[in-house]
């Protein structure tokens, strides 16, 4: 039974790294060694798990649906270990998805206090700024910003953070302050990952809504490079308030339109449907919520 659990968690561990080589060095075994033990869970499942060629080691079909079975297993396995040792002490890998400008400014400054009370437990961040596929990455917990557009996740709001418009002094000094929302008409603007709305943003101030529909001059998908467009006076930038603080606190950015609301984009904490989390996905999320202020 040891022997089938140890190739169960390599089978993850390969899925997850997309590579023989790189679950090897996770594990400590050599390439081949792990190559070989993947092929007999293979041959005992009666089924090919892993599509492989040169460039890739990709789940098949079956191996999806496999992998989705078996992980609750393990995750159960590792929540029975956790209580037997009765220490609180948490070991294994975290998987943890984020947005890459997230997890600079955000998610990264908070990690060392969580790492240093959990010093057996190994985190990866898997960045992308495009939404993870919990399963097929193998994803624990995965940070999520906006409306959630999939009920069957088991979601905890972290907080939210106001909408804003930014730019540069040199930006404002050149075109202007905009000093209320018809004046962004005739302004250039940057359309970050939070400020691409196909219904057009809402202002709201004293009680009045006003809604502008506008063309942006620059679409960015990646907050942190819209942020810097904004920094390299091309225009306006629209974000939410986690993604400038910095800038705006040292003047390096400028507020636009400070008296009128745009509403806020709520942070959630996701974790994959119709698996138990993890007790180190639990402990993140309970320090997360008490210490993330977006």
């Amino acid at each position: 039974m040891t022997d089938k659990l140890g190739a169960l968690h390599l089978l993850g561990r390969v899925a997850r790294t997309g590579s023989f080589g790189a679950a090897a060095r996770e594990t400590g075994l050599s390439q081949p060694s792990v190559s070989r033990i993947v092929a007999g869970l293979e041959r005992d499942v009666g089924v090919t798990l892993l599509s492989r060629s040169t460039r890739a080691v990709t789940l098949t079909e079956a191996g999806m649906q496999y992998l989705a079975r078996i992980e609750p297993v393990l995750a159960a396995l590792e929540e029975a270990d956790h209580e037997a040792r009765g220490t609180g002490e948490l070991k294994g890998v975290l998987r943890l998805g984020a947005t890459t400008s997230f997890a600079m400014r955000e998610l990264v400054p908070r990690l060392p206090t969580f790492m240093d009370r959990h010093p057996s437990l190994r985190v990866d961040l898997v960045l992308a700024d495009s939404r993870q596929d919990l399963i097929n990455e193998a994803v624990d917990v995965a940070l999520r910003f906006g409306a959630l557009d999939d009920s069957s996740l088991t979601a905890r709001k972290l907080g939210s953070s106001l909408r804003m418009l930014v730019a540069s002094p040199a930006y404002l000094e050149r075109a202007g302050t905009p000093q209320r929302p018809a004046d962004l008409s005739s302004h250039a603007l940057i359309m970050g990952p939070s400020g691409m709305r196909p219904d057009g943003w809402t202002f709201r101030a004293r009680g009045k809504s006003v809604s502008v529909r506008l063309e942006s001059k620059l679409n960015i998908s990646v907050n942190e490079v819209a942020i810097s467009a904004a920094l390299a006076g091309l225009g306006i930038a629209s974000t939410a308030a986690w993604g400038c603080r910095d800038e705006v606190r040292s003047g390096a950015l400028v507020q636009i339109l400070p008296g009128w609301e745009m509403g806020s984009v709520d942070v959630h904490a996701v974790l994959p449907a119709g698996r138990a989390a993890k007790p180190a996905s639990r402990a993140l999320l309970e320090y997360l919520s008490a210490t993330m202020n977006p």
